[in-house]
Order: structure tokens, then C-alpha cells, then sequence
């Protein structure tokens, strides 16, 4: 499957505007954002806010990475789960860290609203679960979420209430969650943008970073020009590479896909899924799906461990998506896409900086389109010297991956087939 955006519904249905202008000479600022996905789009519109002056670099066009082509799902938490947080902060930072996504959850409602930003912004997501173990690991979710969190928006569904909500048999428990929903990535994402150019962010698109000189003014380099900045921010994700090999060890860039049906018409649509809720199931390669405005059905859920896009994943992301929902073997797929997300080893994110004045956002794992909108503000705040938020995430501690540039892909590929099995696992 072709991983061109151009696939994608998401820019079949979002009207991009013209080309912003590659940099061409020299040009300084009091920061230099590096990449125009939801994380630097977040990082830049906060920053002007306060009076900083910012350019923001985009290699390709401003969504072009996971930020354009995500699944879309608005869902607070870590794909690391608490208990690793906790482990290395104590519960108490660990709560920090949890209550920083709540408030990520309301950034984006605020964001979509002050802004005008039109994205399908929809509420109402459920976890769901296929076996009778992952029936209680939803029910310790809830009681963590409420007990320790204090997160009182979540509904346990056993079997004949969750088939209520999801026209499928597949399914034994759900836990439902009225805070947290869905919405068109791409259209926000470039939402976000046209809000910080308003506010006087120069953006540059078409513009790859090809060298970053430190110092206490930092020189930012294109191929066609260079920023001189006080500070650089980078939030690019698995775009670090050339630049920051320390960051690019700490990730690693996995294949994510989706497909759309062809419009099923309202009535069938809201027959699959009560309310417009988006789903995810909870096993270890996930499916997640929800509604699109014109009532197709978005489907993800494969993923390509090796880097390598298999072939027919089309036609397997199909199969995975009719064995939620046979009654859609007439549904014709219409869109097929694809997208490299990062993640780190602990699935943990990776935030901190490589010098004073150089700070990085990295290794959302999945779970971006929340946590990317607060880190950006979290960011933008420590840049303007409050960086207690931040420097919670900066404790965090991350490894390698295994085997070195070469062999670590393959390590990983061994590793994830002892998950694929435990899927498999009743």
C-alpha cells in the first residue's frame, strides 16, 4: 500500500491551502520550531502567543507525518501505561502526567473552538475488549481511573450493553468514555497552523532541516537557507535522524494503516456505531475505527514492525475489518493509507533537551493526538522559563533499542511476535 498522503481520505477531504515559501537566506528568530505536525503547530501558535518571534520548518508540506494520517482518536493516558510512569517518577508525578493529558483532551476542545478550526470534533470513545481477561484489565482501568485519578466520566458495558453501541458480536466488555472522542487529524492539524500564521509564526514548508550548528545562537540549516535562533525546538519525530542520532536511537519508526469505505449512507452508518463513538480494542496490535463525516467507516489496524510495507494490506486490513463488522462485505474500500509513527521502548514519550537552548518532543507511541497539543504548550512554557512541567517528562529514562542501527529492526520484528501470540492468547 502506497504510504503517499495523497491516498489518504483525510486529504481527499481537507482543503489544503497553497504552498507556504521554502526558506531562502537568512532569517532570525527567538525560536526555530522544526517540523509542522500537531506538536510544532502546538509549540509555535503558544510561543507567538507569548511574544516570541518563530519560524516553523516543515520538510514536506504542514500533517505530512503521523499527524495528517492518525487514526484521530482523542484519548487521554500513555500507550505506556501508568504503572511504567510510576515506576520511575512515583504515583504522585505519575498522576501529573495523567492530569497533563485531561488537560490536553480540553486544549484540543478550546483549540477547535477559539479557533474555528472545522474538524469533525465528535465526543464519545470506547475501549473494547475481545476476551474475558481483557473484560478485567477494562474493569482495573476503571477503578484506577476513578480511585486514583479521580476521572469520573467512564461506563462499564458488559456484552448485550456494549452491542448496543457497537453492531458487532465480537466483543465481551467495553468501557465507554463521554471525555474523550474523535476528529478529522489533517483538517486540525492544518487548523493549528493557520492559527499561528495568523498570530505571526513565518512558516516554511518544503524547507528540510540538513544541519543544526550549537551555540548560544543556534543556526538552523535548509538547503536553500539557515535561522539563527535562541532557542530550537524539534518535533519532528522519527525526522530527528539526520540531525540528532542521540534522539534517533531512543525511537524507531513503525508502518501504521487505514482504509475508508466507501459512503455507506447515514441510516447504514449509524446502525454500526451508537452516537458516533470511535473504538479500540485492547489487544497489543489494535484495531480502532470510528465514523467520517460523510458516514464511511475509517478502519485501522495493522502495523509493520520491519518497515517494510507488506503487500495486500489493503486487503488484510479489509479482512480485520470485517471481522468486526461482516454485514460490510458489499462495502467497497475506497481509501488506502499509510504512515510511519515513532515509538520508544518503553512506549513512554521521549521530551528533554540535547543542549540549554535545544529541546526535542518525541516518542508518542500512538498516542499523539492528545499529547502532542499539551507538550507543545508544556514546551512553549519552558522555553518562557517554567519548565517544572517538562522536567517531570525529562526524568523519564529511555533506552536504545537493542542491536545498534543495523540489527535493531530486526530485534525488534523477534519481539513483537511474542505479542502477537499472547493476542492470540484466550
Amino acid at each position: 500500500m502506497s504510504q503517499r498522503p495523497a491516498d489518504s481520505w483525510y486529504e481527499a477531504t481537507a482543503r489544503r491551502p497553497a504552498a507556504a515559501p521554502a526558506l531562502a537566506g537568512m532569517v532570525d528568530a527567538d525560536v526555530c520550531v522544526v517540523g509542522a505536525g500537531i506538536a510544532g503547530c502546538s509549540t509555535a501558535l503558544h510561543l507567538v502567543e507569548r511574544g516570541y518571534r518563530v519560524v516553523l520548518l516543515e520538510a514536506e508540506r504542514v500533517g505530512f507525518g503521523g499527524s495528517g494520517r492518525s487514526g484521530g482518536q482523542l484519548i487521554p493516558g500513555y500507550a505506556s501505561g501508568q504503572a511504567k510512569l510510576a515506576a520511575q517518577l512515583g504515583k504522585a508525578d505519575a498522576r501529573r502526567l495523567w492530569d497533563f493529558t485531561i488537560e490536553g483532551v480540553e486544549l484540543v476542545r478550546d483549540r477547535v473552538a477559539r479557533h474555528r478550526i472545522d474538524c469533525d470534533l465528535a465526543w464519545g470513545h470506547a475501549h473494547a475488549a475481545i476476551k474475558p481477561r481483557q473484560r478485567d484489565e477494562l474493569k482495573e482501568w476503571q477503578r484506577e481511573q476513578e480511585d486514583d485519578f479521580g476521572y469520573r466520566s467512564l461506563q462499564f458495558l458488559e456484552r448485550a450493553e456494549i452491542e448496543g453501541w457497537i453492531a458487532s458480536k465480537r466483543y465481551v466488555a467495553g468501557l465507554l468514555d463521554s471525555r474523550s472522542g474523535h476528529l478529522h487529524p489533517l483538517k486540525f492539524t492544518l487548523g493549528l497552523a493557520a492559527a499561528a500564521q495568523a498570530a505571526g509564526v513565518r512558516l516554511h514548508e518544503n524547507s528540510r532541516v540538513t544541519a543544526i550548528e550549537h551555540g548560544a545562537t543556534v543556526t538552523v540549516r535548509t538547503a536553500g537557507g539557515s535561522v539563527r535562533a535562541k532557542h530550537v525546538a524539534l518535533c519532528a519525530n522519527i525526522g530527528h535522524g539526520d540531525f540528532a542520532p542521540t534522539l534517533a536511537r531512543k525511537t524507531i519508526g513503525i508502518a501504521s494503516y487505514m482504509v475508508a469505505t466507501q459512503p455507506l449512507g447515514a441510516e447504514r452508518a449509524r446502525a454500526l456505531l451508537r452516537d458516533n463513538i470511535a473504538v479500540a480494542d485492547i489487544n497489543w496490535i489494535i484495531d480502532y475505527y470510528r465514523l467520517s463525516a460523510d458516514h464511511r467507516l475509517l478502519f485501522g489496524g495493522r502495523v509493520s514492525y520491519s518497515g517494510i510495507d507488506p503487500i495486500g494490506t489493503e486487503r488484510a486490513t479489509r479482512l480485520r475489518m470485517l471481522n468486526v463488522f461482516p454485514q460490510l462485505a458489499d462495502a467497497q474500500i475506497e481509501h488506502s493509507w499509510g504512515g510511519m509513527i515513532d515509538i520508544t521502548m518503553n512506549r513512554a514519550p521521549h521530551f528533554g533537551r540535547l543542549e540549554p537552548n535545544i529541546y526535542y518532543l518525541q516518542g508518542f507511541s500512538g498516542h499523539g493526538m492528545v499529547l502532542t497539543g499539551i507538550a507543545g504548550k508544556i514546551l512553549a512554557e519552558t522555553i518562557a522559563g517554567q519548565a517544572e512541567r517538562f522536567d517531570v517528562y525529562a526524568r523519564l529514562k529511555h533506552h536504545d533499542f537493542p542491536g545498534g542501527m543495523m540489527l535493531r529492526r530486526p530485534t525488534l520484528v523477534l519481539a513483537m511476535l511474542w505479542f502477537r501470540l499472547r493476542d492470540l492468547l484466550p
